[in-house]
């Protein structure tokens, strides 16, 4: 009897013991992830900022390239009075003061200006006056233009999102190809990548990110081109690091002892096992890039205007703070800045202690 239940306590150990094998490094990597509640906070930030994001055409309440004058650089959950008329591609709002009169084809108001005028009402948007007379609130307030503020913020999130994560991803790919090499061939691979990455790093990342964009020009792509090509070279760096421990260990002479190629060696049996680092320093990466970004559209080297971008935005802003009045102009551009490169960087910190198996807990 003693022992079955000898074998029995066996069994039920082996079982658990495959058990715990079968998962891979990604499952208690996420396990010490989700431990870190400041990490999740920053995943969830994240999360809703590429929501908002992907949803600007739903959420934001005006389209924010849309100009009313009238309403230059008004303050925080100012309320407006328009008639909302037709457009070519949309429609336009008139700043009144009141409506007059109101017949069954004439409108007629006073405009903002004090003087009264009249519109058809074949000229105003169908659905009665419920729908051609609103009253717009501005929650954040409007520019100098009289754009709201908030469709801004919210549509200036793809730029910087985008941006980003674009830029980021082909330093990553850059990165990681000339780092591989390197730590792989050594020899003279080595000496001449790694004499092409000190140059390039011997440069201030921000003055080579300007210099390649005036060489490429002021735009969207142009951006993420630029910043793209200067942000591989600590990617490269860690990957050689990497490379250079991972090539002598027994699983890969054996692999070399099979005759397997260089290629296969390098994409399938080590590259897999630097992914850890790779995570995380291109998640550092992203956070460095969205300042960028910004650093360009503030210079007005980057997206270019009307396009909502948070550097524009607090380039457009700042002068006031200077003036001493509509501070929001460039606040609230500059905390969704803090708050994405913020969130990231939490993001960061979680990654690098999950990977790191020093940090278990």
């Amino acid at each position: 009897m003693q022992e079955n239940e000898f074998f029995t306590d066996k069994d039920k150990f082996t079982e658990a013991e495959k058990q715990r094998a079968s998962h891979s490094l990604w499952y208690y990597s996420w396990i010490r992830f989700k431990r870190n509640k400041l990490a999740m906070a920053g995943l969830f930030t994240l999360i809703l900022l590429i929501l908002i994001a992907l949803s600007a055409p739903l959420i934001a309440p005006f389209n924010p390239n849309d100009q009313t004058l009238e309403y230059a650089t008004k303050q925080s959950g100012f309320i407006g009075n328009v008639l909302v008329k037709k457009a070519m591609d949309g429609t336009d709002f008139i700043p009144i003061k009141s409506i007059s009169k109101i017949s069954a084809d004439t409108v007629v108001y006073t405009d903002y200006s004090g003087s009264e005028k009249s519109i058809a009402v074949n000229e105003l948007i169908e659905g009665g006056e419920q729908n051609w007379h609103i009253q717009p609130k501005y929650h954040l307030g409007t520019d100098r233009y009289g754009r709201d503020i908030l469709s801004r913020l919210i549509y200036g999130s793809r730029i910087s999102l985008s941006v980003g994560v674009i830029s980021e991803s082909i330093a990553i790919f850059i990165g990681v190809f000339l780092g591989a090499l390197a730590g792989y061939f050594r020899g003279k691979t080595d000496a001449v990548i790694m004499w092409f990455i000190n140059v390039i790093w011997s440069f201030p990342s921000i003055l080579f990110i300007i210099a390649l964009s005036v060489v490429l020009g002021k735009g969207f792509w142009q951006s993420f081109v630029a910043i793209g090509l200067t942000g591989w070279v600590e990617i490269a760096r860690i990957v050689r690091g990497q490379f250079f421990s991972l090539r002598e260990t027994e699983y890969v002479e054996a692999t070399r002892a099979l005759g397997y190629r260089p290629t296969r060696i390098i994409f399938r049996h080590i590259l897999p096992n630097t992914i850890g680092p790779i995570i995380v320093t291109g998640t550092a990466g992203l956070a460095t890039a969205i300042i960028f970004e910004a650093s360009l559209s503030f210079l007005g080297l980057g997206v270019q205007p009307p396009t909502a971008s948070w550097g524009q935005m607090v380039f457009d802003g700042y002068k006031y703070i200077v003036a001493g009045t509509n501070y929001g102009l460039a606040l609230y551009p500059s905390l969704a800045i803090m708050i994405t490169v913020f969130a990231v960087n939490l993001i960061g910190d979680g990654l690098r202690d999950a990977f790191d198996p020093k940090m278990r807990r």
